[in-house]
């Protein structure tokens, strides 16, 4: 799939000269390694790093929380992000024309949904450390979400045509916009996550069966949570800064892993909705760049379009599925 996206697209390289151009060989076109190397190789790398991310992150959620309707979006971390990239784009219209400019580059835009991302995940620990039911965290996610569209829908009514539109194509997600040190930046941060998230598996499946269960097999329950919901915060905060909210991936991918391998294991469902993830995700930006045409979708689009009727598919099958 990988090697697939970087092929196909408006214009399509063979896969032979696609394996020349990344081993260190030279393509025999001169467009078609710039092509390559500029534009295909780092959106692609990027469509790995968001799906495997999102993915991960929404098992843990789904397990956390012990809900098949929730994903990483659940703790407001994308409502935090949402809020202040929108603060940023909508809200630069109300000041000098100098400052316009400056906020709405993308690395200031980058920077203040990573605050938000931050902001939220800061809130989301001190509720945790507080509260001791889950479902109260998970309450507080929901509540923050609403409050978020409740303030952007007021910095929508009085935002011009220009910014509405600037906001709404941010909103709807892309991997093709990341420069070689911000996808070394997410790399990292996803890597982190990845890490703290597998170190979590066997108190995963300690949850299964509830928090009573699993702190009578002496696992330490608030310990446990704050890494699982810190990885989260990690993975879905970092991935929604630079790529921009991504629907469907989190919510859809631990199912399908689920549906495919029936158990509930986490040593196989982590590394399964891992692979998953990565291979879904790259599926998706094939399907956007309409290959043999010039024109592109918004991947947030297509990963809702062909995600939703492949779940409920799969669930239609698997009617004993819990």
């Amino acid at each position: 799939m990988f090697f697939l996206d970087i092929s196909l697209g408006s214009i399509t390289i063979p896969f032979k000269e696609v394996y020349t151009s990344l081993t260190g060989g030279q393509a025999s076109k001169t467009t078609w390694e710039y092509i390559i190397i500029n534009y295909r190789l780092p959106k692609a790398i990027t469509a790995v790093l968001v799906g495997v991310g999102l993915a991960i992150s929404g098992l843990l959620m789904q397990t956390l929380f012990r809900n098949p309707l929730a994903g990483p979006d659940v703790l407001g971390l994308s409502s935090g992000a949402i809020l202040a990239v929108a603060i940023v784009i909508l809200g630069a219209g109300f000041l000098p024309t100098f400052l316009n400019s400056v906020l709405l580059s993308p690395y200031i835009i980058v920077l203040a949904s990573t605050l938000g991302s931050i902001a939220v995940l800061m809130l989301v620990l001190l509720v945790a450390q507080k509260l001791r039911n889950t479902m109260a965290i998970l309450i507080v996610g929901l509540m923050f979400g609403s409050f978020t569209s409740a303030i952007v829908g007021v910095l929508t009514y009085f935002s011009s045509a220009e910014q509405l539109q600037k906001f709404t194509f941010w909103s709807l997600g892309s991997l093709g916009s990341l420069s070689w040190t911000s996808i070394a930046i997410l790399a990292f941060c996803v890597g982190f996550g990845l890490l703290l998230s597998a170190s979590s598996i066997k108190p995963l499946n300690a949850l299964l069966l509830g928090e009573n269960y699993a702190k009578s097999m002496g696992l330490n329950y608030k310990k446990a949570r704050l890494v699982i919901i810190f990885a989260t915060s990690i993975l879905a905060g970092s991935i929604t800064a630079f790529a921009g909210p991504i629907a469907f991936i989190g919510l859809a991918v631990p199912h399908i892993a689920k549906l495919t391998f029936q158990t509930s294991n986490h040593a196989v469902l982590y590394w399964s909705t891992f692979f998953y993830g990565g291979i879904i995700m790259l599926f998706c930006d094939i399907a956007s760049q309409l290959p043999g045409l010039e024109t592109t979708l918004p991947i947030n689009a297509i990963t809702s379009i062909i995600g939703a009727p492949v779940v409920v598919y799969l669930l239609m099958r698997k009617r004993n599925f819990q």
